[in-house]
Order: C-alpha cells, then sequence, then structure tokens
C-alpha cells in the first residue's frame, strides 16, 4: 500500500507545535480555523490528520499516542477517516482529474456542517491544498468559515510558495511548518525501501528536497517497476514509449517537470548551449499550452523522444 497523509501512522518532526496546540486544545483555547502552511511534501496533510486524530480518539480504547507521535492500526477514527466513514470528519480536496477544488466540494462540505455532530464531539474540516480553490469556492467558505461554530474546527493545509486571499488569510490563525534536514532523511529513509535514496540517480536526488515528492517518486517507480538509478533521460524515454503520461495521473502532472530536469542536465553538459535553452523554450512552451488548454500532449513528447532522447 502507497503511503500517504491520511494512511501515515507516525509522524516524524513537529513535537514542539504539536505539543503546544494540544496544550491550546486541553486549555479549550484551539482556534477553530487554523492555517497550517510550509513547502511542499513536508507533511503538513500528516500533521493534520494526526492532530485530527488526537482530538476524535481522546475517549476511545486505542487513543492517539502523544510519546511515540503515532497512531495504533487498531484505532478506531484512523480507521474511519481511511474508509471515508467517520461522521465528524469531512476532506476537501480536488479531484485527481481536476487542477481546482470545485465549488460543489464546498456545498457538500456546507452541508456537512449543517448536520448535528455524532455524540456532540467536535467536527474537524481539513481543505487540503487551499490554494486550488476558486474565487467561487473561497466566497462560499469564507461565509461558512464567518459564522461562529465552536464545535467545528478547520485544518487548511497551504504550500507557502503560492498566494491565498487575505480575505482567507485574515479569519485564520497560521502555523509554519518546517522540517529539519535531519528529519528529512529520517522520514526518507522509514517510508521508502532503505536503499532507494541512496541509489537515487543524482538527476533526481539534486532535484528533489521534500520527503513527500521522494515518496511519490518511490512508489511511481515501485509500481511500474523502475530501477532507483535510472538517469532522467531513459526515464523520459520509458514513460513516453510506454505512454505513461496517459495512464497514470502522476506522470499526468509532473510531466513538465521532469522534462525541465531533461534540460536542465542538458545545459550543464552540452557544449552548444544556446541551441539547447531554444529546444527547452520551445518544449516547455508547447507543453504549458497543452495543460492550459487541455490538449493532447502525445505529438510533442513523441517529438521529443525523436529529436533528442534517440538522437
Amino acid at each position: 500500500m502507497n503511503i500517504t497523509p491520511s494512511n501515515n501512522s507516525t509522524l516524524i518532526g513537529y513535537n514542539e507545535i504539536f505539543l503546544n496546540l494540544k496544550k491550546l486544545y486541553v486549555n479549550a483555547q484551539l482556534p477553530n480555523k487554523i492555517i497550517f502552511s510550509g513547502n511542499s511534501g513536508i507533511g503538513k496533510s500528516t500533521f493534520a490528520y494526526h492532530f485530527a486524530n488526537y482530538i476524535f480518539s481522546k475517549n476511545e480504547d486505542n487513543k492517539y499516542d502523544l510519546k511515540e507521535n503515532s497512531i495504533s492500526k487498531k484505532n478506531r477514527s484512523y480507521n474511519l477517516i481511511l474508509n471515508n466513514s467517520h461522521p465528524n470528519f469531512f476532506l476537501v480536496s480536488n479531484d485527481d482529474d481536476k487542477k481546482n477544488i470545485q465549488i460543489s466540494k464546498i456545498r457538500e462540505m456546507i452541508n456537512f456542517t449543517n448536520k448535528s455532530s455524532f455524540n456532540d464531539d467536535y467536527k474537524i474540516i481539513l481543505i487540503d491544498n487551499v490554494e486550488h480553490l476558486n474565487i467561487n469556492s473561497i466566497n462560499a467558505l469564507l461565509k461558512v468559515i464567518e459564522e461562529p461554530n465552536d464545535k467545528i474546527f478547520f485544518f487548511l493545509i497551504h504550500d507557502s510558495k503560492t498566494k491565498i486571499l487575505d480575505t482567507l488569510k485574515s479569519r485564520c490563525i497560521k502555523f509554519n511548518l518546517y522540517l529539519s534536514n535531519e528529519d528529512r532523511l529520517i522520514i526518507i529513509d522509514k517510508l521508502t525501501n532503505s536503499q532507494f535514496y541512496n541509489h537515487l540517480c543524482n538527476d533526481f536526488k539534486n532535484n528533489y528536497n521534500s520527503p513527500g515528492d521522494i515518496i511519490l517518486l518511490y512508489n511511481f517507480f515501485k509500481n511500474n517497476k523502475i530501477e532507483e538509478d535510472i538517469s532522467i533521460d531513459d526515464f523520459l524515454k520509458l514513460i513516453i514509449e510506454k505512454k505513461l503520461y496517459k495512464k497514470d495521473l502522476y506522470i499526468k502532472d509532473k510531466i513538465s517537470f521532469f522534462v525541465e530536469l531533461y534540460f536542465n542536465k542538458k545545459l550543464i553538459h552540452f557544449e552548444s548551449k544556446d541551441k539547447i535553452y531554444n529546444l527547452y523554450k520551445y518544449f516547455l512552451s508547447r507543453i504549458y499550452e497543452c495543460n492550459v488548454y487541455n490538449l493532447d500532449i502525445e505529438n510533442i513528447l513523441i517529438e521529443l523522444n525523436g529529436k533528442l532522447l534517440n538522437g
């Protein structure tokens, strides 16, 4: 099973901020609208799921383990959330085939807020990638969070490299999450094959800074039986020749990034830098147009494969 924020039962790092939030919760001082902000892939969503579990499981037999920052696989709330059946939890995120969070998701969330809480406990709404809300979704969300309701917590996950509207930010308390390099390496080692990162080609290793990005790459390699020492050149050949850009959502989302890695490598090692730079601009702009206008990317990748990868 691939590791995701919802099924990751161990939280590494963030001990101090977790305990500070716990203290606020115990003293009935926890803000009910919180933004967890930080770089992509550092475990912001995992942190939010763990803190939600701490709140939900306080009266359960297998409650959240504060000493180890871990969740037992027998934890009732953990399993209910995994099965999308926790009566007091609601996730707002973009669908795999959508770039933005649709207003229909916010309408579902509004219906959830209007229902009675199970056992009169707290409700938790987790909005993942809040920067993906479109303007209509944000306006609908603002109307909800402006209404006083001390029995609902809103946890908003935000990529700090992107902007969110001041009108939304001003209604929430923001906590910035940072991950030390030591914790980063511990997470990578724990959630992947222990040799994966050591053997990973520098084409990838030099351009991946967050555990989340490494784990997604690891999952893709494992699921497609790809050797970890593959170069970016051979990797692009493989995903083009096997047409994985059509079959795999991860590749669909990251194809422009992988093409960029390829050209960055060529710019360093190729003598005719002007020629490579012009090709770099040509292919990246074509891919960008396909993404913006939802066009088929196949012809561009076949051209790339013919001109450069097999040239």
